[in-house]
């Protein structure tokens, strides 16, 4: 297989194997929704084999960004429809990443009363508001019957994607938000059955993704990972728990028949993604972009070398709407504007060009 085979994954068909990363962009409006200009963006990718989107919000008190998209909403559902119909219009394949942000947020973000999280642990630091830099709250523990209410409300945001066109939903259990924390014993200090050793720690995130599956199809359903990426004060640092807690996660997910098991991991090639893609036995898209651009040559090799069956590529996607088609003829690459990753409008958003555009 090659960067530009077809694939199947579930009931997902890609034209090629070159997968846009999600990546959050902050271009919504206030109220969350999606409008034209996140619409062209996305619709510019539609080349790739499949996009995946920006992190959407299922309940207002999981915003976790201003700017940050809903799936919540009948004006974002209709929003995201504006998108997902541009893109296909194009040729694309579009799933939407489903992230709850947990305790990554505040309250002058989100706009609610509280944050929640597995456990009533703050993150060092501060975090962006409309109103300045402030320090990350001490987030309210869900209780049992809150995490019904939270895999309800994850349940119905899949089924509004679904509404909205997308082709599939990504289950978000990475980076450090909800889903995440719960895998980590530092973030989740439970002392139930959500808590303590590595299956009660997996345990929410293999319900969450069993809920959706059978809601949507486990052929539209996809997950997430990110073992031991240590980012917003997950800590993933025992390499024994580490291996027993993802090992938990995936042979809790194994039997569902989903679409596809994505993972951000520095080291692909290693043990601990390959041990744990034998595990799982479907599709796997690796995502090695682990505070480094993923190049061509190493996107192919990863195939070539039958370490995965796709990859996610972020910021040359940014940088490059027509990446596969450049990648497919070794054409130089448009360099990406970090400084431009967050700020609103157009500039460095939809602005950069095309090959054609160029005139290559």
């Amino acid at each position: 297989m090659d960067l530009f085979s077809p694939l199947s994954l579930g009931d997902l068909q890609l034209d090629n194997r070159i997968t846009m990363a999600p990546m959050t962009r902050m271009r919504s409006n206030e109220h969350g929704v999606p409008g034209a200009l996140v619409a062209e963006h996305y619709a510019q990718r539609a080349g790739l084999g499949m996009i995946v989107t920006e992190g959407a919000f299922p309940v207002q008190e999981s915003k976790a960004y201003s700017g940050q998209p809903g799936i919540e909403t009948d004006a974002q559902v209709e929003g995201w429809t504006s998108v997902t119909d541009a893109v296909h219009a194009a040729g694309g394949t579009i799933v939407l990443q489903l992230m709850h942000g947990g305790r990554v947020t505040h309250t002058d973000v989100n706009g609610s009363a509280r944050i929640v999280a597995p456990s009533a642990v703050a993150i060092e630091g501060e975090i962006y508001t409309p109103t300045g830099k402030q320090a990350f709250q001490q987030p309210h523990a869900l209780t049992l019957e809150e995490l019904e209410a939270t895999k309800d409300a994850l349940v119905a945001a899949a089924r509004n994607a679904i509404r909205a066109g997308f082709d599939g939903v990504e289950v978000h259990s990475a980076n450090g938000y909800l889903l995440h924390e719960f895998l980590s014993p530092v973030s989740n200090v439970r002392d139930d059955v959500y808590g303590g050793g590595p299956e009660n720690r997996a345990r929410f995130g293999v319900e969450v993704t069993t809920a959706i599956a059978e809601a949507i199809g486990a052929g539209r359903t996809g997950i997430r990972i990110s073992p031991a990426h240590n980012i917003q004060d997950v800590w993933e640092k025992d390499e024994a728990d580490v291996r027993a807690t993802y090992e938990a996660l995936v042979d809790g997910i194994s039997g569902l028949g989903l679409a596809y098991l994505s993972v951000l991991h520095s080291d692909i090639e290693g043990a601990l993604v390959q041990d744990l893609r034998a595990r799982f036995g479907g599709m796997v898209i690796a995502n090695s972009g682990f505070g480094s651009v993923t190049t061509r040559d190493e996107a192919a090799a990863l195939l070539t070398g039958k370490h995965a069956d796709a990859v996610a590529v972020g910021r040359l996607v940014i940088a490059n709407p027509d990446l596969a088609a450049r990648w497919a003829v070794e054409a130089p690459e448009n360099e990406p504007d970090p400084s431009s990753f967050y700020s609103p409008g157009a500039s460095g958003y939809t602005d950069y060009p095309t090959l054609a555009a160029a005139g290559a």
